[in-house]
């Protein structure tokens, strides 16, 4: 019986060996090993982006990318290429001018991710944008861009300014700067209560901006953005209503950050803010819809 048995299986087993060579094989790969189309905004990028200076620039919409955290929704394709030649014209052609594109090949973040929506935090404030580990720096509100007519300050609000700070966090998480500085306001950082200071109180306090009292860090890098996307005379009036004390502290931090910025990275801050402040007027004069 079992000699019966095993003939009966074996049959089974032939017919079915015959039967799968019988039948044509996919020739392609269960594996996508193709290299995906691009289209001319993923070449334009390839060129200007990823060639001299070995960076993504990911605009097309991706979860393990995204903050879970937020309901996001994706970067509008043609929001997506104005931002693209801003940031190259506003950001990585000022520190090319600056220093060279060895620099920004060697310091800049290896990915730039776009997305079209704001980030709501829980006590109500918005993220402008986050710096991960020196690799990656995302930039929200995508979608509000006037590609048309583009509005400077809010340029410098939701992108530049942000660009500005979330580099500034790279650069002194790669040579830190002098524990002096964060002595100088020791006693009056809020924390998270930072979203309950207002302008006029954070300078006063000899803080910058209001998010730059909530540590030592932003109090640091607010400060280097803010003054290089701003006017010796707007810099100038954020002294006068801070007030003699709040003022002589905004300066004391300001000399380390213009030493450290010199001595460090070879960066002279004041000829920086010139740099980005010509290439900010120059922004109406740019096709935010041409590649060419």
């Amino acid at each position: 019986m079992k000699h019966i048995r095993f003939v009966i299986l074996l049959i089974i087993a032939s017919t079915f060996l015959w039967s799968c060579s019988e039948e044509e094989l996919d020739s392609k790969s269960i594996f996508d090993t193709e290299t995906p189309q691009q289209n001319e905004f993923d070449k334009w990028l390839y060129v200007n982006y990823t060639v001299p200076y070995n960076i993504q620039f990911k605009y097309k919409f991706d979860e393990k990318e995204s903050n879970n955290t937020y309901n996001l929704s994706p970067a509008k394709s043609e929001k997506s290429v104005a931002l693209a030649i801003l940031v190259k014209h506003l950001w990585l052609d000022v520190y090319q001018e600056l220093l060279g594109s060895e620099f920004l090949a060697k310091y800049s973040p290896r990915l730039f991710h776009l997305v079209g929506s704001p980030a709501y935090n829980s006590q109500g404030s918005i993220v402008l944008g986050t710096a991960e580990g020196g690799l990656k720096i995302t930039l929200y509100n995508v979608n509000m861009l006037d590609v048309e007519d583009p509005d400077v300050d809010m340029l410098n609000f939701w992108y530049f300014k942000t660009m500005h700070h979330e580099f500034a966090h790279i650069l002194h998480q790669t040579k830190n700067y002098t524990t002096d500085f964060n002595l100088i306001s020791a006693k009056d950082y809020q924390s998270s209560s930072w979203v309950n200071v207002s302008d006029d109180e954070a300078l006063q306090m000899g803080f910058i901006t209001p998010y730059g009292s909530s540590e030592t860090q932003e109090d640091f890098v607010e400060l280097i953005s803010v003054y290089v996307t701003n006017t010796e005379e707007y810099w100038q009036s954020l002294l006068t209503r801070a007030g003699e004390t709040g003022a002589g502290k905004i300066e004391e931090k300001f000399a380390i950050v213009k030493d450290y910025m010199m001595v460090n990275w070879n960066i002279d801050i004041e000829q920086m803010r010139t740099i980005v402040l010509r290439r900010t007027s120059e922004v109406k004069t740019l096709d935010l819809t041409s590649l060419d």
